[in-house]
């Protein structure tokens, strides 16, 4: 038997970061916004490759072939910062740890922050080095001090982008030099954008730093919108001739964080100007709102031959959705429950759905879990039970 039930939707509470798990599966990123509602089309930009997407909900509000193989250039880099911040979560590192500049490093082409070789570096000015000047010495620096050298590091990354299921993506290097067998995806690269903000958001205000000065010598942050649009605060900007111009940007306004990611752009204004005609196209048509908390009980079930009658259900995750403005008071949401529920439970077994309604439309389903264990009930409880299911 499938008992469904329509749930209030609760006022909806707008969440910055830091929410939402690394997943390797996580089937609901990068899910189509809904098409039933009437909305402006998204701009026509000229970047061959590109995605906006909302950095909670995961729903893609514009996108240009984002599974198109593309070459990362400094975009790269995002996931080599990425290493080193997980490497410093874990202790292995710390941010004052001294890093001795190899030739190998001072050899860097390329964009640099002029590192000289036998000199005594801190791992955080060379995070500053990497994430603001985009130094590729600064990249081989940190490379080497985690993992011995640059060939091994690149083989952590890939471990990472698998683990954050990057499909399409392969690193061979932590500068993004080019190389034939390095590429990724506009797709995978907001994921990576995404986990990035999500996990480290104590260090994620490295890259909204307009500059960094290291001997003497101060670079400007080449994300050009960061002078552009005070709701920018980030990602990474990338060049190469074979690549073109690739920007990440993402920007919070309202509570509401975007990411959009621009690949294969003429020059660096282009790449400037179009990710910005997305984020405002995705900032003036769209909202997201958090419907529903985490370990928050929804509704609840009959547990036969239990300890206890029934049992809670809620939803393993905050949910999230993205939906055009003016449409909240549309949304309906309502749970099923599959079959009869026996005791024993364990907490966190899938035992029915949540699904999320617009417009006729299912945006989101999500499964619904128990939130406790139900123990199994005593022999009479049992036999009465077992009566009672002969008439359900």
């Amino acid at each position: 038997m499938m008992r469904r039930t329509l749930l209030r939707l609760l006022v909806p509470t707008l969440l910055t970061a830091g929410l939402l798990p690394i997943a390797t599966a996580d089937d609901r990123w990068g899910t189509p916004i809904v098409e039933s509602v009437p909305t402006p089309s998204p701009p026509s930009i000229g970047a061959p490759s590109h995605l906006l997407v909302d950095m909670h909900s995961g729903y893609i509000l514009a996108h240009r072939d984002p599974e198109e193989s593309w070459e990362p250039a400094s975009l790269a880099k995002i996931m080599t910062a990425y290493v080193v911040f997980e490497e410093l979560a874990d202790g292995h590192i710390g941010l004052e740890d001294k890093v001795t500049v190899s030739e190998n490093a001072w050899r860097s082409s390329g964009s640099r922050m002029f590192l000289e070789v036998g000199n005594e570096v801190t791992v955080a000015e060379l995070l500053q080095g990497l994430i603001v000047q985009s130094g590729n010495d600064a990249a081989v620096a940190l490379a080497e001090h985690v993992a011995g050298d640059e060939d091994t590091f690149a083989q952590v990354m890939n471990q990472y982008a698998s683990r954050l299921g990057m499909e399409n993506t392969r690193y061979t290097n932590a500068t993004g030099m080019p190389h034939e067998q390095m590429r990724t995806t506009a797709r995978d690269t907001a994921r990576l954008a995404r986990a990035m903000i999500d996990d480290f958001p104590e260090f994620y205000d490295w890259y909204s730093q307009r500059s960094f000065e290291y001997a003497g010598i101060n670079q400007h942050n080449r994300n050009r919108l960061l002078w552009r649009d005070e709701t920018v605060d980030g990602l990474k900007t990338g060049y190469t001739s074979s690549a073109g111009y690739n920007l990440v940007t993402s920007a919070e306004r309202g509570g509401m964080r975007l990411i959009s990611v621009v690949l294969g752009t003429e020059s660096e204004d282009a790449r400037a100007q179009q990710s910005l005609q997305l984020l405002n196209y995705g900032f003036r048509f769209f909202e997201t709102h958090r419907l529903y908390s985490a370990g928050e009980q929804l509704t609840e079930a009959r547990a036969w031959m239990g300890e206890v009658d029934s049992v809670a259900l809620g939803i393993p995750d905050d949910l999230y959705v993205t939906i055009p403005r003016q449409e909240y008071d549309n949304l309906t949401a309502s749970v099923s429950v599959d079959g009869q529920i026996r005791a024993p439970v364990a907490a966190g077994t899938e035992i029915g759905t949540l699904k999320i309604e617009l417009a006729g439309s299912v945006i989101h389903e999500e499964p619904l879990i128990a939130m406790e264990d139900v123990e199994e009930g005593g022999l009479w409880r049992r036999m009465i039970d077992q009566v009672w299911l002969q008439f359900e």
